[in-house]
């Protein structure tokens, strides 16, 4: 089920509470996802990255190797916010410096640095670089994996781009009425200057920035080419946050295609498992009588650690069986 997901989605967003094994999921089924031949993308928007410590290899804010079978790979990023909104900042000021007289460029620059620590900078760096991945990533990968923060965190994360584009469409608006009010102040002094070239320059970063966050927001909300895996285990919390995590995607108009229970505990090794399986089916149970039809695929516990390509491969091969 979850193979034939990844196959027939170009992005995905695996999600839940934090502990559950969001990155050994969102690694699995991408090396999953290769084997089958698929080009994938992997990518961490977790400020406490531990895509590398899975795959057991030095990652950064560009594509890494990480697996190769044939003619699929996965590539693997952990997105660095710090960088992009270096990258953005740097792009600001260099625009700025050209509108602003010299004078007030000590001013402006202060106001820069201040405005990199900003309250929700760095959830918009992030967006930012998620919506330049899902951009560049047309046509040299067959589908993205998202490995993200815990539940909250994602979910204000994938509220931003309405919000943003909302935001860049008021400055638009904004930048046009004053354009105007300058057209007929130039029409009265008899003047008709073009506009200048750093203003068209800074209209057109806004514009492009409005389109990138308008096609992150069509795509994510596109059930055809967007899923989101909640990924939980079967005890109460996160049960419980999973529930709420399917509530508020449906709200944000994301399809939720399935909970993933990872680390189902065994009916028969023991005892003590025994009775805490039990648990767990009481736990699922509350958790499918809350979302209805969403299936629920389980994933059992699996002995040693989960990092490196044999340990992947191990949770794949029960994620996504080879045919055999």
């Amino acid at each position: 089920m979850l193979l034939d997901l990844a196959r027939s989605r170009r992005i995905l967003f695996v999600g839940g509470k934090g502990g559950v094994g969001k990155t050994s999921v969102s690694s699995a089924l991408a090396l999953a996802r290769a084997r089958d031949g698929g080009r994938v993308l992997l990518v961490s928007t977790d400020p406490a990255h531990n895509l590398g410590h899975a795959w057991d290899r030095e990652l950064s804010d560009e594509s890494t190797r990480v697996f190769s079978a044939g003619q699929g790979h996965v590539d693997a990023v952990e997105i660095d916010p710090a960088a992009t909104i270096d990258r953005h900042f740097a792009t600001v000021a260099a625009t700025m410096m050209r509108l602003l007289p010299e004078r007030l460029h000590d001013s402006a620059h202060q106001h820069l640095d201040q405005a990199k620590t900003a309250p929700g900078c760095h959830e918009s760096a992030v967006l930012e670089r998620i919506a330049e991945l899902v951009e560049s990533s047309r046509g040299t990968y067959d589908l993205v994996i998202f490995d993200t923060a815990p539940s909250g965190h994602t979910l204000r994360l994938l509220s931003l781009p309405e919000k943003l584009t909302s935001w860049t469409e008021t400055l638009l608006a904004s930048r046009d009425r004053s354009e105007r009010f300058a057209a007929a102040a130039r029409s009265v002094v008899g003047t008709k200057d073009d506009e200048p070239t750093a203003d068209a320059e800074l209209r057109r970063t806004l514009i492009a920035r409005r389109d990138r966050f308008a096609l992150l927001r069509s795509l994510v909300t596109d059930a055809d080419a967007t899923a989101f895996l909640v990924v939980s285990i079967a005890e109460r919390l996160p049960v419980a946050e999973s529930i709420d995590v399917v509530a508020q995607l449906t709200t944000l108009g994301i399809d939720p295609a399935a909970v993933v229970v990872n680390r189902r505990s065994p009916a028969d090794a023991g005892e003590l498992l025994a009775e805490r399986r039990a648990r767990e089916d009481e736990h699922l149970a509350r958790l499918r009588a809350a979302i209805g039809s969403i299936p629920v695929p389980q994933v059992p516990l699996l002995a040693g650690d989960l990092a490196g390509t044999d340990a992947l491969a191990e949770l794949a091969d029960q994620l996504a069986p080879v045919p055999g």
